[in-house]
Parts: C-alpha cells; sequence; structure tokens
C-alpha cells in the first residue's frame, strides 16, 4: 500500500526502491523519538552501484547529481522501512551529502542540489533541509555520492 509521497514519486517517474541492506555493521536507519536518521546511503540501483568514481574526474556534475537522486531514494526507502509510511514525514531536516572528488573539484554544492531539488519536488515545504555537501578522496565501493538524511515524523498512533 503507497500513499500520496508515493504517489508523487511516481508521477515524477520515479520508483521507490526496497531499502537497501546495510553493507556493514550498522543499521541502516534508526528512529530516536519523532526523528529517523538514515546511514549514509549509496547510489545502489537493482544492477549495484548505479556510479562509480571521483566527480571531475571519471564522472561529471551530471552524472554526481543523478547519483545523489538516487541516494535519496535509497534513504527514503529507508525511512518507510522505519516507520512504515512515508505520509508520516513532517519534515526534512537534513541532508549530509560527501561528493567522491577528484583533486581540485570544488562544485560540491552542485552536485548535492540533485538531492535537495528531488526531496524539495517530493515534500514541497516540508522538503527544505539544513544541508552539508563535502567532497572526499575516497568512497565505499567506489560510489560518486554518499547521502544521509535526517527527517522528522508524525507520531505513531
Amino acid at each position: 500500500m503507497s500513499g500520496e509521497i508515493e504517489l508523487k514519486i511516481r508521477k515524477l517517474g520515479l520508483e521507490l526502491p526496497e531499502a537497501p541492506a546495510a553493507v556493514g555493521s550498522y543499521a541502516p536507519a534508526l528512529q530516536v523519538g519523532n526523528l529517523v536518521v538514515t546511514s549514509g546511503q549509496l547510489p545502489f540501483d537493482k544492477d549495484g552501484i548505479a556510479f562509480a568514481g571521483r566527480i571531475g574526474a571519471e564522472l561529471g556534475i551530471g552524472d554526481g547529481t543523478h547519483a545523489a537522486r538516487i541516494c535519496i531514494l535509497n534513504a527514503l526507502a529507508q525511512i518507510k522501512a522505519t516507520v512504515g509510511d512515508l505520509d508520516r514525514v513532517k519534515q526534512i531536516v537534513r541532508v549530509e551529502g560527501y561528493v567522491h572528488s577528484a583533486p581540485g573539484f570544488r562544485d560540491q554544492p552542485k552536485v548535492l542540489n540533485g538531492a535537495s531539488e528531488l526531496l524539495n519536488e517530493i515534500f514541497g515545504d516540508a522538503g527544505k533541509h539544513t544541508r552539508i555537501a563535502l567532497g572526499v578522496s575516497e568512497m565505499p565501493l567506489n560510489a560518486a555520492v554518499q547521502i544521509a538524511v535526517w527527517a522528522e515524523v508524525e507520531a505513531s498512533d
């Protein structure tokens, strides 16, 4: 069963994936009170890592923004797996983005705009969030981008 938020995702021509399994000894997402925090989500799709490599070397900004959008969909899948329904999201609070960057690449915010814009499209005003956009020299599984999301959710009945 899917709600209004998942319908918006489908209307954007996107699909909410199954929540990816953890690739280490950690929880993919945790709920503390009305706050859900995801672990760093990689751009996994049905075939594995969709975008591998460094932005500014093997990959361009457009590849990075696309990878960031996939990371957001995976983060939303984690939130849904944690609380049962994305319609319970009251506010996206924070996005933490890490961009696998080539030396001298400084457009990490442009890459993360793909994530922020998608959240705004899906959630409207509730998608507006604080953000950090950092460049890193190495990334797990050579992924182009990794994103963690903090979301406030409505209390369960």
